[in-house]
């Protein structure tokens, strides 16, 4: 029988199993691809701000698996090459975010992913609500399923050394040959170094990913004091955000709708009967009518009489959307001067009874829009913004063909002091 050197074995295969043990807890498969990098924007079966991608691979430039690998890496390059990418963008208005750090493997899994999807009115969940609590959920069990298989391969391996060690130990004796007892392994300095360095990367591992999740709010969903649907009054009513969030047009904060804004419309519609049913999220149905009549009692209405506002007290509207106190965002700057659509940030609201944080709201999130969004440049024919005028050499680019765009990160959107007191 041939035996490696006892330093040597242990800790090749140590190291080995640990090695395997690491990559088994940090693999993905395609739909936890998907979930945290693409769902966002897309779901399978139902246009988001991105177009469903169900049979995506049988249609356009995606029935070829370079192009899907381009598209994914660097989707601003690839637009400009096929008319369908092309339509996308003017249909859609907006560039997918460039994803260079997935994988060409990772690309195949969230395809063949979609691919095994249930077709459209399956089973498959809108993200958000209840959906984001699932992927959560699902991602967590995952993680655990993991995190079990890695501790078991661990333990293979100590019984596996442990035997190594029994056998060399009946080889010498068999031969002759005196060696000193083994050292036990909670004692022996290899395998308290291994433990500790494995301890030192997935406690840094974990502690990172903690730090960088700090203040995140993606999914977030709190109950309101009043049930209100934004799915009956922006989606099926079409009313405008900027009716109600007027303040998104003209200042920094959009600012939730005074009461008065709710009784210009809610002084003669005291009923909700004509709706589709409503519903929370455990599946209950509301009661409309009952929600309107919260709003009265705090507005100090009663139907059929003249209302005195002097009378109203403010609905303590749970607030969805919170950056850090650090991070400076105008409503405005965006809204009305870049001409950025409510949905780009906060998702189909149009579709959602009950509003939840849709996007990220990271800085990796912000910079990747920044990078990825053309502003509305002032060309020779003096359409789009006259403040970019003054921007002679971005003008001079493309009057030479350097530039046929100009991106926000291309006047300043990407530097610390643009976003950050």
């Amino acid at each position: 029988m041939i035996f490696l050197k006892p330093i040597a074995r242990k800790t090749a295969l140590t190291g080995f199993v640990f090695f395997l043990s690491f990559i088994t807890v940090f693999s993905q498969n395609g739909q936890q691809i998907f979930q945290q990098n693409c769902q966002s924007c897309h779901a399978i079966n139902k246009k988001l701000s991105g177009p469903a991608l169900a049979g995506v691979t049988e249609r356009g430039p995606w029935t070829d698996k370079a192009n899907r690998y381009k598209w994914v890496h660097n989707p601003a390059a690839f637009i400009p090459t096929t008319p369908y990418t092309k339509a996308l963008q003017a249909e859609f208005g907006q560039i997918m975010p460039s994803f260079p750090q997935l994988t060409e493997k990772d690309i195949d899994a969230i395809f063949e992913y979609i691919a095994a999807a249930p077709p459209p009115g399956g089973d498959t969940p809108a993200p958000g609500g209840e959906a984001a609590k699932t992927a959560a959920s699902d991602s967590t069990t995952s993680a655990v399923i993991f995190g079990v298989i890695s501790i078991v391969l661990a333990l293979i391996a100590l019984i596996l050394l442990q035997v190594n060690s029994n056998l060399k130990k009946l080889s010498d004796d068999k031969e002759g040959i005196h060696r000193p007892e083994a050292v036990p392994f909670y004692r022996n300095k290899i395998y308290i170094g291994l433990m500790a360095l494995l301890l030192f990367v997935v406690g840094g591992y974990l502690m990172a990913k903690g730090t960088v999740n700090l203040g995140r709010q993606k999914g977030y969903q709190p109950t309101q004091p009043i049930y209100y649907s934004h799915k009956v009054h922006a989606g099926i009513n079409q009313i405008s955000c900027l009716y109600c969030h007027g303040n998104a047009w003209e200042s920094k904060h959009a600012a939730i709708p005074s009461l008065n804004v709710c009784m210009n419309c809610h002084k003669a519609i005291s009923t909700y009967e004509k709706g589709p049913k409503l519903f929370d999220e455990d599946g209950d149905e509301v009661d409309g009518t009952a929600e309107i009549q919260k709003l009265y009692n705090a507005a100090g209405f009663t139907a059929g009489q003249n209302w005195d506002p002097s009378k109203a007290k403010p609905v303590e509207w749970v607030k969805i959307h919170n950056l850090p106190d650090h991070v400076y965002f105008n409503h405005a700057q965006h809204v009305n001067a870049g001409k950025v659509q409510c949905q780009t940030c906060h998702g189909p609201v149009q579709d959602m009874d009950k509003v939840y944080q849709f996007s990220d709201l990271s800085m990796g999130w912000c910079v990747n829009c920044h990078r990825e969004t053309k502003v509305n440049f002032n060309t020779n024919d003096s359409t789009g913004n006259k403040f970019y005028s003054i921007y002679e050499k971005f003008h001079n680019d493309i009057k030479s063909g350097k530039m046929d765009s100009v991106t926000v990160s291309d006047i300043g959107g990407i530097e610390c002091q643009k976003c950050h007191y």
